[in-house]
């Protein structure tokens, strides 16, 4: 297959990088193959599926590129794990280029989807949609700094509706070993892996649906890295200077006390109520980034308190963290709250960048679904449906090294692959005939 491009330096760089991918592919003969998927992503065109990818890469052989790329995805026995790890050994230098690795970024993304047969689909919330439908979710975990961002780790998140189905399972080819497992869980099974394989550490960043699980917060930790991440309105919180009732003395009778406590006048109040007792000069307006049009700025107040979330069953106070709270200007009330092990010494302004860097796994999704086609995959199958997020990781990725190489003042370039042109007489398979 040959590929026709105006820009031979971004060609060959192309054809040198899905080379690479060739020895965590297992076998030579799937090197060609994952080129013309990696390519079929990367194309233009308004659907990424296995079909009209076959048809845009080989036009004059469009069953038999059907074949090869659907054997690649749904069928083929290689490692998603080792494809990922040689896409991080060529982007990430290049992502460092532009400076040091900043922040690991946890998020899910939502597919929908129709019909019981597909893996991990149930009735669940989307956040394409908005709103509960039958959709599959993937957890993924991403490193990043102000430059741009890469998604290093993709799992689907297996609903207990399947987990306990046997016969889904064994059909949808679900391992035989995994189990129900909660994505605050799949998160830190991520992050720890992310560890490791020695990828350069940052500050976890993860919206409310994590940061609400203490787990979560105390996995994080206990890893040996900080975190800032959302929280509800309603988190419990000691306010700042105050903490649970120390231990009660023993009495000399029964067991000694080994909790601390609170009382009805010594209690811990919700981060909604905290925020609402500040006083107006504990509000900063802050400008954490320059945004397409305008500078992006609001209100922050940062202190410190201690989480208080079932302390009473704890010997000692939780340590104590950043609340970051964000109340824009014209707003009611404040609108996003966060808790933060940064140092103590972590200026506003730094904790506020922190916070809002995880744009970035938007951003990625936002690319990954409307340009690479993440979202398009049509099998059924465990194996088919992370192969085919490996790969569009793999082509993302290659975009970012791209562009990373590029410096701002420069020319648009060209397309690193362009398409050959598709025969007149192709007709996809259930198209009618326009005769």
């Amino acid at each position: 297959m040959a590929f026709s491009s105006s820009s031979g330096g971004s060609e060959s760089r192309f054809a040198a990088y899905v080379e690479a991918l060739g020895a965590a592919l297992g076998h030579a003969d799937r090197v060609a193959p994952a080129r013309s998927y990696c390519a079929g992503l990367l194309l233009p065109g308004e659907r990424k599926s296995i079909e009209p990818m076959a048809a845009r890469v080989e036009p004059g052989r469009v069953q038999a590129a059907h074949q090869s790329l659907h054997h690649l995805v749904a069928k083929a026995d290689w490692s998603d794990a080792a494809v990922l790890a040689v896409v991080r050994s060529r982007v990430l230098p290049a992502i460092q280029q532009h400076g040091p690795i900043q922040a690991w970024i946890v998020d899910d993304t939502g597919f929908p989807k129709k019909g019981t047969h597909s893996v991990g689909v149930a009735r669940q919330y989307c956040g394409q949609l908005g709103k509960q439908d039958n959709c599959q979710v993937a957890v993924s975990l991403s490193v990043a700094n102000e430059h741009a961002s890469l998604p290093v780790a993709w799992r689907l998140y297996l609903p207990q509706v399947w987990a306990e189905d046997a016969a889904r399972r064994s059909k949808a080819g679900v391992p035989a070993d995994l189990r129900f497992t909660t994505k605050p869980q799949i998160a830190l099974e991520q992050i720890r892996a992310a560890q490791a394989d020695g990828i350069p550490p940052g500050t976890v960043l993860a919206d409310a649906g994590y940061g609400v699980d203490t787990d979560f917060r105390d996995g994080i930790t206990a890893l040996g890295l900080a975190y800032v991440v959302g929280i509800q309105s309603s988190a419990s919180l000691w306010p700042p200077a105050q903490a649970p009732l120390p231990v009660k003395p023993w009495s000399g009778r029964g067991r000694p006390p080994t909790r601390v406590g609170r009382s009805a006048e010594h209690k811990p109040v919700s981060a909604k109520d905290l925020a609402a007792g500040l006083p107006k000069d504990a509000w900063r307006r802050l400008t954490w980034r320059q945004g397409t049009n305008t500078p992006l700025a609001s209100r922050f107040a940062a202190l410190r308190v201690r989480p208080a979330h079932r302390d009473y069953n704890a010997a000692t106070p939780r340590p104590e963290e950043w609340l970051l709270i964000e109340w824009p200007v014209g707003e009611a009330e404040p609108t996003k709250f966060w808790l933060s092990t940064l140092p103590a010494n972590t200026s506003r302004i730094r904790l506020v960048r922190h916070a809002m860097l995880r744009w970035r796994i938007e951003r990625d999704y936002q690319e990954m679904k409307q340009e690479i086609g993440l979202g398009h995959y049509e099998g059924r199958g465990w194996r088919g449906f992370h192969h085919h997020a490996t790969l569009c990781i793999a082509a993302y990725g290659f975009l970012i090294a791209e562009r990373a190489a590029i410096p701002p003042s420069a020319e648009p370039d060209t397309p690193p692959i362009q398409a050959p042109d598709i025969p007149r007489t192709y007709r996809p398979r259930g198209a009618a005939d326009p005769a």
